[in-house]
């Protein structure tokens, strides 16, 4: 038995020598010390060995089992030692090399001027509502007084995931969901996302953003509406912008009407940019629409409201003189750094 623990200990000690890494490390713990090793086979036949030699087998077998486990842990600190060092020369650093440049990020032009937006009707006394971008039909279309047949629910328009859900292609729905949850006086702007199947060219995007804007409470009227838009603009755009309200329809509005500012390249006087007119239109407004008060549970006799939604996109290109919004997204370096 000594002389076979002795030959256990010898070959332990040869294999454990030639280990230069972890796991020949590991392997060689488990073919002497693991469940299945040659000492635990050993002990395991104690049952054969004689009662009065047990004690001093035993022992010698402790004795060989104690002697590998430090032998295991001196090397093991080895092993880490020179994986070390081979890392610091590795990664060695020199430090007389001349430093690289960090690329440092800027805000995109439209969260710039989204964040402008933020801040001139959080002044004027509004909060900012969001919610999901995969709309349901009822708050995209049904609920804002739009049918079944309207031109809008034209599948060449919008985008459908299946008959009653759909990629919004307005935050208008946010209102109405305000409006469930919460009774008058309201008052909200919810920026987003929102997307519609049109063609690319300098000023449509199947991808833009939209800020819709809502106001109930008793007494609302028009002129309240048409102020604090004219407002938004000068502040925007500056005091000497010039804008115009022109009627328009609205399912969800009544009276409707879309504003315009004077075009910044042409001054008015009419450019491609324009298309000749001297007008840019950049957002659509009205009065909110008795039915979608009443659908929202709000009593139309008793409130009132108007909303209104402003393009983003167009309104970014106006605020930096901007003539096409497909540079928006092309992510060219020198057209984002310019902001």
């Amino acid at each position: 038995m000594k002389e076979k623990l002795q030959g256990i200990l010898q070959a332990a000690k040869d294999q454990l020598a030639a280990a230069n890494d972890a796991r020949a490390l590991d392997e060689a713990r488990v073919r002497f010390l693991g469940k299945k090793g040659e000492l635990t086979a050993l002990l395991k036949g104690m049952k054969d060995v004689a009662p009065e030699e047990r004690p001093a087998v035993g022992q010698l077998i402790n004795d060989v089992r104690a002697e590998i486990e430090t032998i295991i842990e001196k090397q093991k600190k080895v092993i880490e030692q020179a994986a070390l060092a081979h890392k610091l020369e590795a990664e060695t650093i020199d430090v007389t090399l001349p430093g690289e440049d960090v690329v440092i990020g800027k805000k995109h032009p439209l969260n710039i001027v989204l964040d402008e937006l933020k801040e001139i009707f959080i002044g004027l006394g509004f909060s900012i509502a969001e919610g999901p971008e995969v709309e349901l039909d009822h708050y995209n279309f049904e609920a804002l007084n739009i049918p079944k047949d309207h031109p809008a629910r034209d599948t060449q328009d919008t985008f459908y995931i299946s008959d009653n859900v759909v990629l919004r292609t307005q935050t208008s729905g946010m209102q109405v969901r305000v409006m469930e949850k919460k009774k008058p006086p309201i008052r909200i702007i919810a920026p987003g996302r929102v997307y519609r199947s049109d063609a690319v060219d300098a000023t449509h995007s199947p991808l833009f953003h939209q800020i819709e804007g809502l106001v109930v409470d008793k007494g609302i009227r028009m002129s309240d509406l048409k102020g604090i838009l004219e407002l938004f603009a000068k502040k925007l755009y500056g005091e000497d912008t010039v804008v115009r309200f022109r009627p328009h329809h609205f399912p969800f509005t009544e009276p409707s009407a879309e504003m315009d500012i004077q075009c910044y390249r042409c001054h008015g006087a009419g450019c491609p940019l324009c298309k000749g007119e001297g007008w840019i239109e950049i957002l659509g407004c009205g009065m909110v629409h008795p039915k979608v008060l009443e659908t929202s549970g709000i009593d139309p006799e008793e409130y009132s409201g108007y909303a209104f939604g402003i393009g983003l996109e167009r309104t970014v290109m106006g605020r930096f003189k901007i003539d096409d919004i497909r540079l928006f997204y092309e992510n060219d370096v020198r057209f984002l750094e310019q902001f």
